[in-house]
């Protein structure tokens, strides 16, 4: 129940409203039980309570990996970002928009694109849509590419990540084929992927997520000293975070 607090400043009353803490669902507390917050998993045994903890009918739930680095993302020359292959997909179909001319727009269409265009392409983005998840350009692209990177923010294409690129055909088959996944290290360090669906066998999640650390593990900076992978956690989309032991994981990634 609400707790009304009253306090007076220059005269005025002021009113503040402080809620009791969310109560946990029951649905949420009982498979939270299953799970030792304590203790840190061997990848098999994790995905299997990642699959057990995954309860909800409505809901198509995704596997979600976490892994906080030991890095200083304040500094550029430790900024963790890129592009990897997972094996099996991440099982989620994206809308892929393309800025491209001549043969290798028909190339990209060809891929299987949902929008591609050049000027046509710019002027819509320009007026406010917004109608796809990611968006490549082509090299000859890339001069126009300053005309929408304020309206596109994050999704603006860029040779960093291979959003910019000629070989047009294999990046849109990579995407559509949801087998393409970005990566990068937020403010406090914490690179978050996809790396496939509830639905997905064991092994499947498996060489996923093996793909996944590989990639991130060989992004380390020179300059991150100490400990690299300071925690590891999968969970599913509703479900509670399931902690790996850090050495195995690496170790099973081959490093």
């Amino acid at each position: 129940m609400p707790i009304e607090v009253r306090t007076h400043h220059g005269g005025v009353s002021l009113r503040q409203n402080i809620r009791s803490k969310t109560k946990v669902s029951k649905r949420y507390a009982a498979i939270s039980s299953l799970v030792d917050k304590n203790k840190l998993y061997e990848i098999d045994e994790a995905l299997a309570l990642v699959r057990q903890t995954a309860t909800t009918k409505k809901l198509k739930e995704t596997v979600d990996l976490a892994i906080r680095l030991g890095i200083d993302p304040r500094k550029s020359d430790q900024n963790v970002r890129g592009i990897t292959n997972l094996p099996h997909g991440t099982g989620k179909i994206k809308k892929v928009a393309v800025l491209a001319k001549g043969d290798l727009a028909k190339e990209a269409e060809a891929a299987g694109a949902d929008f591609v265009g050049d000027e046509d392409l710019i002027k819509r983005i320009q007026e406010g849509w917004k109608g796809f998840d990611i968006m490549l350009a082509t090299s000859d692209m890339a001069p126009q590419i300053g005309k929408v990177g304020k309206f596109l923010g994050p999704k603006t294409p860029n040779k960093r990540n291979n959003t910019v690129t000629d070989a047009i055909g294999q990046a849109v088959k990579e995407i559509k084929g949801a087998t393409r996944v970005e990566y990068r290290a937020e403010k406090a360090g914490i690179v978050h992927l996809s790396i496939g669906k509830v639905s997905f066998s064991d092994e499947q999640l498996k060489e996923n997520l093996i793909a996944a650390l590989d990639a991130v593990i060989k992004a380390k900076p020179s300059s991150s000293k100490g400990r690299y992978l300071q925690s590891i956690t999968i969970s599913s989309t509703m479900g509670p975070g399931i902690k790996l032991e850090p050495t195995l994981a690496s170790k099973a990634s081959g490093h």
